[in-house]
C-alpha cells in the first residue's frame, strides 16, 4: 500500500469529517500532498493521529515530526512527502487551507478508500 493510500484510510477508520487531499507536487518544494481532515472533538483528533502513526509505523513509514498535541485544536504531522493537518471544526474554518489552495488540484479518496 502507498503512504497516501495508507493515511487517508486510517483517518477514514476513525471516523474523520471531510477528508481532502491536494496534490502540492507541482507547486509545493516541500510536499508532494497535503492530507486535511476534521475532527468533531480533541479525543477523536488524537485518536486520528494515534492512528494514523500506527498505521503508517506498520507499513515502514516514520513520521518526520508532529506539531501541537493535547488540547490542540490543530495538529500537523510531517511524512516528509505528505503533510498531515488534523483540525477541530472551527481551526479549519479559520484557516480554510482549501480556499488558500484552492487552484491545486485534488485527489480523488474514494479510489483510496477502495
Amino acid at each position: 500500500m502507498k503512504k497516501l493510500e495508507i493515511i487517508v484510510k486510517a483517518l477514514d477508520e476513525k471516523l474523520a469529517k471531510d477528508i481532502t487531499v491536494l496534490d502540492m507536487g507541482m507547486t509545493s518544494p516541500v510536499c508532494d500532498y497535503f492530507v486535511i481532515a476534521t475532527a468533531a472533538n480533541e479525543r477523536l483528533m488524537l485518536a486520528l493521529k494515534d492512528n494514523v502513526e500506527e498505521k503508517c509505523e506498520e507499513n515502514g513509514y516514520s513520521v518526520k515530526s508532529i506539531e501541537g498535541k493535547k488540547a490542540s485544536q490543530w495538529i500537523l504531522m510531517d511524512y516528509g512527502d505528505i503533510v498531515v493537518h488534523l483540525f477541530d471544526p472551527e481551526e479549519r474554518k479559520n484557516y480554510n487551507l482549501e480556499k488558500l489552495w484552492a487552484d491545486m488540484p485534488t485527489v480523488d479518496i474514494e479510489e483510496l478508500l477502495k
